[in-house]
């Protein structure tokens, strides 16, 4: 690990303390000219540190900078391996290569920016600087067959509720299956990709990639987006970026770990089932949500279907 980063590291923990060239270059083992240069590496990546005679150096609180060092401090998963890179096409792409090359599950990319983001059936996904997180992970979930892998996307969906609402105070609902609404807005969506084993068919490799819009672009959302999507926060947050980055993973690995339960979450929070909707052109009610998380919907003429993927439409 750098200098710059193991100084990071003591920043991020002791936000608005200061500590004297003296002090970092004793508890780092380096130089005072090696904390220097640090310190100058941080400020030049946009932190915030100030620098006082006979004080020392100290990083503002009212930071909220996208970081591995920053998210770590609420981690409740430090086995997890992240990488965190200011910008990438895109976080699945990138950890699809990462699982290509032998990465363990629990590594985790994230980002503040993507140039080719994309979200479910190919479309892009609007990923600007400085406004979202943007992060994947990698599971490699032998046990599951793909017929299941829906569950990784509700699992997903469900943990992403419980951050917003843990770290914002708000309560945010599901459009089946993976999108999730705030105040009649999108602000996350998910998309999970899958690798099969070409020894027995089953599960190789799933990269989950979630994208939160945690502020609004100060530029608003372009085009149509103006009508649909929307921001968790209104205003900068004291490290709301990290807060919710945590948040997710911390909820998320929960569940796949078998620590806590979603599915009770996923119905609650949903916001399709009592509505009607339109599915492949045809008008239907939305009846339920069964235990394959596939969305069982009526049609005018009594006949049921269990939805398990494919596009809706509903007035939210």
């Amino acid at each position: 690990m750098k200098t710059k980063e193991r100084l990071l590291q003591v920043f991020e923990k002791n936000k608005g303390v200061y500590f004297s060239g003296e002090a970092l270059a004793s508890l780092l083992s380096v130089s005072r000219t090696a904390v220097w240069k640090g310190v100058c590496a941080l400020r030049e990546g946009g932190y915030p540190i100030d620098a006082v005679p006979n004080r020392g150096y100290c990083l503002s609180p009212e930071t909220d900078i996208l970081s591995a060092q920053g998210i770590e401090k609420y981690l409740l998963h430090p086995e997890l391996k992240l990488e965190v890179v200011d910008v990438t096409t895109s976080t699945n792409a990138l950890l699809r290569q990462k699982a290509g090359e032998g990465a363990p599950e629990g590594t985790v990319v994230l980002s503040g920016c993507q140039t080719a983001g994309r979200g479910r059936l190919g479309r892009s996904f609007y990923s600007p600087a400085d406004t979202g997180i943007y992060m994947s992970l990698l599971l490699r979930p032998r046990a599951m067959a793909p017929s299941q892998a829906v569950k990784l996307t509700t699992m997903a969906a469900a943990a992403a509720c419980r951050a917003i609402a843990e770290v914002s105070g708000k309560d945010p609902g599901i459009k089946w299956v993976n999108d999730i609404f705030l105040e009649g807005k999108k602000v996350c969506g998910i998309l999970t990709e899958a690798s099969l084993s070409l020894e027995d068919g089953s599960l190789d490799a799933v990269v989950l990639g979630a994208g939160i819009n945690v502020y609004p672009p100060a530029e608003g959302f372009p085009g149509e987006l103006g009508g649909i999507a929307g921001a968790v926060f209104d205003t900068p947050q004291r490290d709301g970026k990290n807060r919710l980055a945590a948040a997710f993973l911390n909820r998320f690995f929960a569940c796949y770990r078998g620590a806590e339960s979603w599915m009770d979450t996923y119905r609650e929070k949903n916001l399709v089932v009592g509505r009607e909707i339109t599915v492949s052109g045809q008008r239907a009610a939305a009846v339920a949500i069964d235990q394959d998380c596939r969305l069982v919907v009526r049609f005018p003429d009594g006949a049921e279907k269990a939805l398990s993927s494919g596009e809706i439409q509903v007035k939210l």
